[in-house]
């Protein structure tokens, strides 16, 4: 992905996400679980569970969305129906597991994915 890239790819690689989140140009959403989330997340992100997606769509933030969950799998159904639906996401390729193996920050401290 270029800096002059104005729309987000399908999927992003997770310092691809990590620039893109950075800038302000996308808001990071994790479709994982809160035994998940607590384990450890990206700063920011914001949780809406898979299992309670359908009913909490209005609350995803306007503007361009990084979906992220474990191992990209089921960020990869929810960006797909997304995009379908019209709204300009990207798959975190590899999730959480890309993330952490990136060296990237998880919140808390110490944090970990489970």
């Amino acid at each position: 992905m270029s800096d002059q890239d104005t729309s987000l790819p399908g999927e992003l690689s997770a310092a691809e996400a990590a620039v893109v989140v950075a800038t302000g140009r996308a808001s990071i959403v994790d479709v994982r679980e809160q035994v998940e989330w607590d384990a450890g997340h990206i700063a920011g992100a914001l949780l809406l569970p898979l299992s309670e997606l359908t009913g909490r769509l209005g609350e995803l933030p306007d503007g361009d969305l990084v979906i992220v969950c474990r191992s990209g799998a089921r960020s990869e159904m929810v960006c797909s129906a997304l995009i379908q639906s019209g709204r300009a996401a990207a798959n975190l390729i590899g999730g959480m597991l890309a993330w952490a193996g990136a060296e990237l920050p998880i919140e808390p401290p110490g944090g970990h994915v489970l």
